[in-house]
């Protein structure tokens, strides 16, 4: 299937690895001109090597999102080398683990600035310019915890919700212009985020790692993890010109773990 993206200049967050990794792995095979960020600078440097083996022109840039410094970094750099974006993949880190009452406000705090700061300022560098051109893509990478709230994952339950929020309102105010707004909600898969749960689980609960992803793989009734090709497939295609009619929505790929109507 042509996604119609060829030429779009795509800008993957958190692109080193995981979903986002394999996101940018679907752009470039699509033909994207592609910026991808990370923290690591030999994670981002590796995942640039890989991309450009696609055939894709890559720029990689080193930035901690979870900052006003490494935003201003991702937005000047990518306006520098390209002028635009036609497609914006949020993506971050997850926040620490813990009980609801368990976090001092710096800690919400610092879980603000790296999930829904990012997407907000992001958003405002970026989603102008794809209105005057009427075109534009915004996803962003969330979790099923939008729909079902994870135990010991309280940051992450209560701002990623709120990141939903924000996205469905942009939505509406920029649909008319050409751009859509989704995001994305992984159920349990195979990435490093994953690994750092189960190892939190364990560790809370004194259960083995092999236990507590036997328990996710239960609670799934395709009876596996999902893998990261699998959510960029559902990705690619919501920021492709053939879905250009969906926007505002909030799209599970969690093998059907959440047990909802909704």
């Amino acid at each position: 299937m042509d996604l119609g993206i060829a030429g779009k200049v795509a800008l993957v967050c958190g692109a080193s690895r995981g979903i986002a990794f394999a996101t940018a792995e679907e752009f470039a095979r699509e033909g994207c001109t592609l910026v991808i960020c990370s923290r690591d600078a030999t994670s981002v440097g590796s995942a640039k090597a890989k991309l450009e083996a696609l055939g894709a022109s890559v720029t990689a840039i080193v930035a901690d999102l979870a900052t006003e410094a490494g935003i201003a970094d991702v937005i000047a750099q990518t306006m520098a080398a390209h002028g635009r974006v036609d497609i914006l993949v949020a993506n971050t880190g997850g926040p620490p683990t813990g009980a609801a009452m368990s976090h001092s406000w710096e800690a919400w705090t610092g879980a603000s600035e790296l999930l829904l700061r990012s997407v907000v300022e992001l958003t405002r560098a970026f989603v102008p310019g794809m209105r005057e051109r009427k075109w534009g893509r915004v996803v962003s990478i969330t979790s099923l915890a939008v729909k079902r709230p994870q135990g010991s994952l309280v940051l992450s339950n209560s701002l990623r919700a709120a990141v939903t929020g924000y996205l469905r309102t942009l939505a509406d105010e920029v649909a008319g212009d050409g751009v859509t707004v989704n995001s994305v909600l992984p159920g349990f898969t195979a990435t490093e985020r994953l690994d750092a749960l189960a190892s939190a689980t364990s560790t809370r609960t004194g259960q083995s790692r092999e236990s507590v992803f036997d328990g996710w793989t239960a609670e799934t009734p395709v009876g596996r993890l999902g893998r990261p090709d699998e959510l960029a497939a559902v990705i690619a295609f919501l920021c492709s010109t053939r879905a250009g009619f969906m926007t505002g929505q909030a799209v599970l790929v969690d093998g059907g773990a959440v047990h909802s109507l909704l």
